[in-house]
């Protein structure tokens, strides 16, 4: 029941109606009986500054922050958690005094997802496809997370390479190089390696588009990991599975980074039981 007690969180984003993210926090608040409730706001272009000074204002618990926000966001904070200052990128705000901080849980999430889904990254030689934000967000994790090998592939080398440099003079040693995407026959034969595709190619509507259709370089794959969840199949996907090998959508990512951005509004602790709960009730949400 809403009443004068309601905390309000929600999302900031443009486009945001498409988001999932409601039927995280607010099954989460009845599970967990938080008198809150999460709703999308629509930010129109020049409007963030005066949307968080205005949540700000009116007392809200929190948000997180969509596309195309994430870095835009960070002037106009009061603080900024470390590892979102590392990667560039903040998609929660935790209320404090005078001010929001910025959290990114989105890197946390992908790794609790990962570990949920039985996928190790210790030790393995990784792929990533892209050069954007996310792919630099996720080479990080890799780093952290003591993969033995980093290698971006992206069509610009040029902006694989600077994401490259970035992580090598971060680790003191070379461990992430560049590839052009179209250059993937470099890659070893001998090789099994773990690829996560961090592009919006594949996205809806446009569900037929893949950054690399060979099924040449699906073979040098072990698993496959798209950061997409609409379509809940990805054509990326498909070319994985179709050498018979595991293949996962960003689905329970975006469970993961919203369960922690919550513990972070709440000071709950989600167990692992309500957060597969919680993903089932996504599942049902998107009709699957």
């Amino acid at each position: 029941m809403i009443n004068g007690y309601t905390r309000v969180c929600g999302v900031f984003g443009n486009p945001v109606e498409h988001t999932v993210s409601p039927t995280i926090h607010n099954f989460l608040a009845e599970q967990t009986g938080q008198n809150l409730v999460y709703v999308p706001f629509h930010i129109e272009a020049g409007q963030l500054e005066a949307a968080v000074k205005g949540a700000f204002a009116l007392n809200m618990l929190g948000a997180n922050v969509t596309v195309p926000y994430k870095s835009e966001v960070i002037p106009y904070l009061k603080e900024v958690d470390s590892l979102a200052a590392r990667i560039g990128a903040v998609n929660t705000l935790v209320r404090t005094t005078g001010g929001f901080k910025g959290y990114n849980t989105d890197m946390p999430g992908l790794y609790r997802a990962m570990c949920a889904d039985g996928v190790s990254i210790e030790g393995e030689k990784a792929l990533i496809l892209g050069a954007g934000g996310v792919a630099r967000a996720v080479a990080m994790l890799l780093a952290q997370k003591k993969a033995a090998e980093i290698i971006i592939m992206n069509r610009t080398v040029e902006r694989a390479q600077s994401i490259a440099d970035e992580i090598n003079g971060a680790e003191g040693r070379k461990l992430a190089r560049a590839l052009s995407i179209s250059d993937f026959n470099k890659l070893s034969n001998d090789e099994k390696y773990l690829a996560i595709q961090a592009t919006n190619v594949g996205m809806y509507p446009k569900t037929d588009a893949c950054v690399i259709e060979d099924e040449a370089f699906y073979r040098r794959i072990h698993t496959g990991y798209d950061m997409i969840f609409n379509p809940f199949k990805t054509r990326f996907m498909q070319l994985v599975e179709a050498q018979e090998c595991r293949a996962f959508n960003g689905l329970k990512m975006l469970l993961y980074q919203g369960v922690i951005a919550y513990e972070l509004w709440t000071g709950e602790t989600v167990s692992e039981e309500l957060a597969e709960h919680t993903y089932a009730n996504m599942l049902k949400a998107l009709g699957q």
